[in-house]
């Protein structure tokens, strides 16, 4: 249960945050399941996934 809320806070806070903010987020944020990491990259602004490919290379 508690994993659940957290994972709720973390999506929250993504979807607040600017790309920058959900970069730092995205390749930061550790524990998640490959499907919570895809729920994030879902919200993630498509025109920017270069910019966290590179982040994440």
């Amino acid at each position: 249960m508690a994993v659940n809320q957290t994972f709720e806070a973390i999506k929250e806070k993504f979807r607040k945050a600017d790309v920058d903010e959900k970069i730092e987020i995205y390749t930061t944020v550790q524990g998640l399941t490959v499907e919570q990491y895809k729920e994030l990259l879902r919200m993630f602004p498509i025109k920017y996934l270069d910019k966290l490919e590179r982040a994440m290379g």
